[in-house]
């Protein structure tokens, strides 16, 4: 049988570096586009999201959308909701409106 040293089996454990701020080592990262930037990208389309559509890019519940649409409007946006002819309400951000709140977003 061989003497291994407890040295041997365990490898030396070094104390993480910090990374300084503004080093330029730091990886950069593209911005985040936030929830409601989706949501309006697909409200801007010619046909418009379904609430469905808005619930699967934004993971949120069913009243969660329609608040986010009634807090548009509040903002004075108009949010048109047209009927599909699949039988789906679509809602859609419409006209002068459309582009105020790409600004504010």
């Amino acid at each position: 049988m061989t003497d291994m040293s407890s040295s041997a089996v365990t490898p030396e454990r070094t104390a993480p570096t910090k990374i300084e701020a503004g080093s330029g080592d730091a990886p950069s990262r593209a911005p985040a586009t936030s929830k409601s930037d989706c949501v309006t990208k697909l409200l801007r389309r010619a046909k418009g999201a379904t609430l469905a559509e808005l619930q699967e890019v934004t993971s949120w519940q069913p009243h969660s959308v329609r608040a986010f649409l009634s807090g548009l409007r509040k903002k004075g946006s108009a949010v048109s909701k047209e009927q599909r002819k699949s039988g789906e309400t679509a809602y859609r951000l419409a006209g002068k409106a459309a582009s105020a709140v790409a600004a504010d977003a």
